[in-house]
């Protein structure tokens, strides 16, 4: 009997036991499978992130400025890596890296679980370094951009970091727009990390939109090239030049002086890599004349024939005086901005009063962002305040006492060439200009472009940007640089600022030439002649028909040299 009780309680306890293990199976693969799944997963499966394609960066006629393409990285676990050193001589051959330096990584950072060994390899090499199937080695598939044109956009359109993100320029400014989302990939690895399985796509990779730049490489190329070489010439400091369309607002060219390699950054210098055009501050000196005429025009008390008395060239103010370098005497409007009297644009803004200058500056731009979106725009500095002395009047209206940008300049320009409609600048390509905001009376715009079209012209201290072929308008500056005590004796800034052609503006442009060495440093000299080749090979680059009066000319010379050569051969 008792023999008989102990059988029952073993059946009882192995009927629990069955029961118990049956429940924790239907526990483990019904009730809480989810928890199991997961757990395993934590150990095998790997959810790996899939790179998006930045978006491409064109010209406005579709030619490439910036690309990515695709590159591996090489990386590595100490842990694993330190086991065979055997096989690091063919790793380190395979990277192109020295085997000392490897071996030196490795043994550092043992206590580490991943560590980079190259960065950015072409997948040609990439391949390779897979192909030895050295454990501990594993690869991450990247991407890096490439620009095509180097150092001839590098300030536009910027640069990305190694991790594919903006840094500089555009690609800063517009990283929103170029950035992709990136796609995931689920994998079976073993314990070590080695892949067993691709398993499955789960989220496709979405690549960045695509940025159209409003300029054209063929103006960029060329203005480049003719701003290096002045800048050589001058042996200057700096550089810039920017060229716009006056009827949409584009920006078709803007360059600097130093510039960089984006594709090759080894020893790169913050300096160089600063975009002038639109972050350096300049006080624009003579080429703010136009607009102290333009404000004096629009008060009906001064037309392009009203007389000035300028004197024997000094006319004193308050304590100081204003200079002109020879004295003129009586001379008209016209003749202030051809032979750029700096008494006959003082005497105009005392007369009319500083508030209607500044309002005329205040209304083409200056003091204002530009809001292009560019990452670190200037707005530049146009003073307000309750009360000016005559002398700071009178140096308004010759251009200091105020700053501005290559770009707010080359817009303000732009309203002259438009017939006084302000449009927004853009580094944009733009399918339908915009209408415009008249700042500026329509009259008084043509007035002042016909005359900066004299300034150029014989007798006129821009004679050297005039360009064959075209009728152009422009006005030279010269301003003294300033220094930790004030303005600078032997310092200069020369500036070109001008509208081609006249008679039917297509593009305003900007020459700035920054601290040239030697006695060659006014702006008609050293900045004149770069606008005038730009704006030359611009004008045939877009197709623009050269000046009827120009052509007429041209075609009597040639008779004229026909003639004489007939009569040179007896006939």
């Amino acid at each position: 009997m008792p023999f008989r009780w102990r059988v029952k309680l073993l059946q009882l306890l192995f009927i629990t036991a069955g029961l118990v293990i049956c429940y924790r199976l239907v526990d483990l693969q019904v009730l809480n499978r989810n928890f199991l799944q997961n757990e395993g997963d934590k150990r095998s499966v790997r959810h790996e992130a899939i790179p998006a394609h930045r978006g491409v960066v064109f010209d406005r006629n579709g030619k490439i400025l910036a690309v990515s393409a695709p590159v591996m990285t090489i990386w590595a676990d100490p842990q694993e890596l330190i086991k065979v050193p055997e096989r690091w001589d063919e790793l380190a051959f395979t990277l192109k890296v020295d085997k000392s330096w490897l071996a030196g990584r490795v043994k550092k950072s043992v206590e580490k679980e991943f560590i980079y060994l190259k960065r950015q390899m072409t997948p040609e090499r990439g391949e390779k370094v897979k192909a030895l199937k050295v454990p501990g080695v594993h690869i991450l598939d990247e991407q890096r951009r490439y620009y095509p044109m180097g150092e001839v956009t590098a300030h536009l359109v910027g640069i990305t970091g190694i991790d594919d993100k903006g840094q500089e320029g555009l690609e800063l400014g517009y990283d929103h727009w170029l950035t992709g989302t990136e796609g995931t990939r689920r994998l079976l690895k073993d314990r070590r990390g080695r892949l067993a399985k691709e398993a499955e796509l789960v989220e496709s990779a979405q690549p960045g939109k695509e940025l159209m730049l409003s300029i054209d490489s063929r103006l960029q190329y060329m203005a480049y090239r003719e701003l290096k070489s002045a800048v050589e010439k001058a042996k200057a400091t700096a550089g810039s030049l920017i060229m716009m369309d006056v009827q949409t607002g584009e920006v078709l060219a803007m360059v600097n002086q130093p510039s960089y390699n984006p594709n090759n950054r080894t020893g790169l210098q913050p300096y160089r890599m600063r975009n002038r055009v639109m972050t350096d501050l300049v006080e624009p000196g003579s080429t703010l004349k136009p607009f102290t005429v333009a404000a004096a025009m629009e008060t009906g008390r001064y037309n392009r024939y009203t007389q000035v008395k300028t004197g024997v060239g000094y006319l004193r103010v308050g304590r100081n005086a204003v200079r002109d370098v020879i004295g003129y005497g009586t001379i008209d409007v016209e003749t202030v901005l051809k032979k750029s009297s700096n008494i006959g644009v003082t005497k105009m803004a005392l007369d009319i009063g500083v508030d209607k200058v500044v309002d005329m500056l205040r209304r083409v731009g200056f003091g204002q962002s530009p809001g292009t979106g560019f990452p670190g725009e200037r707005a530049g500095f146009l003073p307000y305040r309750d009360r000016w002395s005559d002398i700071e009047v009178a140096t308004l209206s010759f251009g200091y006492g105020l700053t501005v940008t290559p770009l707010q300049l080359a817009q303000a320009y732009s309203v002259l060439g438009s017939g006084g409609l302000l449009r927004p600048a853009s580094l944009i390509k733009r399918d339908v200009a915009p209408d415009g905001v008249r700042v500026m009376d329509e009259d008084v715009a043509h007035d002042i472009m016909e005359m900066l079209g004299k300034v150029v012209g014989k007798g006129g201290t821009g004679w050297r940007g005039a360009v064959k072929s075209y009728n152009v308008g422009g006005k030279t500056g010269t301003v003294k640089k300033v220094g930790s005590s004030g303005y600078l004796e032997d310092r200069y800034v020369g500036l070109f600022a001008g509208v081609a052609p006249v008679e039917n503006p297509r593009i305003a442009t900007v020459v700035i030439i920054d601290d040239p060495a030697g006695k060659d440093y006014y702006g008609g000299v050293i900045a004149g002649p770069v606008f005038s080749k730009v704006n030359g090979q611009a004008l045939r680059m877009l197709g623009v028909k050269p000046s009827e009066d120009k052509v007429l000319t041209a075609e009597r010379s040639s008779h004229r040299a026909g003639v004489m050569k007939l009569k040179q051969d007896g006939t």
